[in-house]
């Protein structure tokens, strides 16, 4: 029988939850302008949050580089596309402003470390670089999303991926979890849980590709195999999101990375799977269905 503290958490994650859709719902329909902004403020948040974590562990990450590493996401939000993205981000078009931005990251980073030496090494520009990384420019994939053609319909994808495997991955956990699976890292997963989530997102995202075939206006006609396999990765994709944000945890021995969400954690709680799942999402997009 559950407790009355377990069922308040409970009450406080769900109502968390609604409202968190709700503006999910808004910010997403409102246009790729206020979704662009709106990642690159949850970007932001994110890097805060990464580089607190490592904070715990002794870690002292050069922070201006991270957020700094957030604005293409607010540029790509604000309608640049093409050729001016993929300089960005992309080393599949032009690596020129990619290149650019990292040598002069890695040159600053480098002075901190010589001219500042008793505060910043080596690890601190790694972890530096890597929370860059693994924060902002996965994050960017959202709003790149967003503008590829028919990309109204085409966001939604992400979050079908992300949300929907975790719900099936819990529930299935609960009503059939026996076997544990990685309990190094989350003691609560089960292997049972895991396939569950797996399948259930690979059908909601059939069920995904039947409406907008079906009933979208654009009415793309993609072959439904396709959202077969886009479901399929990004259920196990989600879930390998879900538990690197996990072994970070760990590792820096942190329950959450923040508090911006009550009963869920902060970003990087919330949307470690997406994370994961938007470049899968944009790549496959970009270089099977569209090209």
């Amino acid at each position: 029988m559950l407790r009355k503290k377990d069922i308040n958490a409970m009450k406080t994650r769900i109502i968390s939850a609604v409202i968190g859709l709700v503006l999910l719902f808004a910010v997403v329909l409102s246009g790729k302008y206020l979704l662009g902004i709106g990642i690159f403020i949850l970007a932001l948040i994110g890097v805060h949050e990464f580089y607190n974590a490592i904070g715990k562990a002794g870690y002292k990450p050069v922070r201006i580089i991270g957020y700094i590493s957030c604005l293409p996401i607010l540029f790509i939000g604000m309608g640049v596309t093409s050729a001016k993205v993929y300089s960005y981000i992309s080393l599949f078009k032009s690596i020129n402003y990619f290149s650019l931005g990292m040598y002069a990251a890695l040159v600053f980073l480098f002075v901190m470390t010589i001219f500042l030496h008793d505060r910043y090494n080596i690890a601190d520009i790694a972890l530096t670089l890597f929370g860059a990384f693994y924060v902002a420019f996965l994050f960017s994939f959202v709003p790149l999303t967003r503008n590829l053609p028919n990309g109204s319909y085409f966001i939604w994808m992400v979050f079908i991926g992300a949300f929907v495997t975790d719900t099936f991955a819990y529930f299935t956990g609960v009503f059939f979890g026996k076997t544990k699976f990685l309990p190094a890292i989350s003691a609560n997963k089960t292997l049972e849980g895991s396939i569950g989530g797996i399948i259930g997102c690979t059908v909601m995202m059939v069920l995904y590709g039947m409406f907008i075939n079906s009933y979208s206006p654009v009415n793309p006609d993609i072959p439904l195999y396709h959202f077969a396999i886009l479901g399929l990765l990004s259920g196990v994709l989600s879930q390998i999101g879900d538990w690197s944000a996990s072994a970070i945890k760990r590792y820096v021995k942190i329950k959450d990375y923040g508090k911006i969400m009550p009963g869920h954690g902060g970003v990087l709680d919330r949307f470690d799977s997406i994370l994961f799942i938007a470049p899968v999402v944009y790549f496959y997009l970009s270089f099977v269905i569209l090209a």
